[in-house]
């Protein structure tokens, strides 16, 4: 019984451990949003893509021109943005607050808010937990 409870003890750590090392490093959201990195940007977006995460979403990332060079601007969901009214399009100009952080081994920025004209769309708090969560996935510190 005892070799019997070892194995098993055994066999669920190497696969938790396994399950581990499997995540995708430098993925983009709450995890890797720092409120100390955060910073606010100005530019004119040279493309906006629609990036697969995971097998059902899609993300909406812009690349943003700016006067430091081009930024990768991670925005969240495209049917949050879509749900919300919040159109981007090559040669806009828009203003974006978020984490910048290094994706991919390049600086990229987590957006917590974007601006454009006169309208404004809140993407995350201000600890980077994503408006899209829903009540009960948000922490409560």
């Amino acid at each position: 019984m005892r070799s019997l409870t070892l194995f098993l003890m055994c066999a669920a750590g190497v696969l938790l451990s396994t399950l581990a090392l499997a995540q995708p490093a430098g993925r983009p959201g709450r995890r890797m949003y720092d409120p100390t990195t955060e910073v606010t940007v100005k530019g004119t977006i040279d493309d906006v893509q629609q990036m697969a995460h995971g097998r059902r979403m899609m993300g909406t990332h812009v690349m943003l021109k700016t006067d430091a060079g081009t930024l990768d601007v991670h925005l969240g969901p495209s049917s949050f943005l879509s749900k919300k009214g919040f159109t981007l399009a090559k040669g806009d100009q828009i203003e974006v607050t978020g984490s910048k952080v290094k994706y991919s081994g390049a600086d990229a920025l987590i957006a917590r808010e974007v601006k454009k004209g006169d309208k404004t769309l809140t993407l995350r708090d201000k600890n980077g937990v994503p408006e899209w969560a829903g009540t009960g996935r948000r922490p409560t510190d």
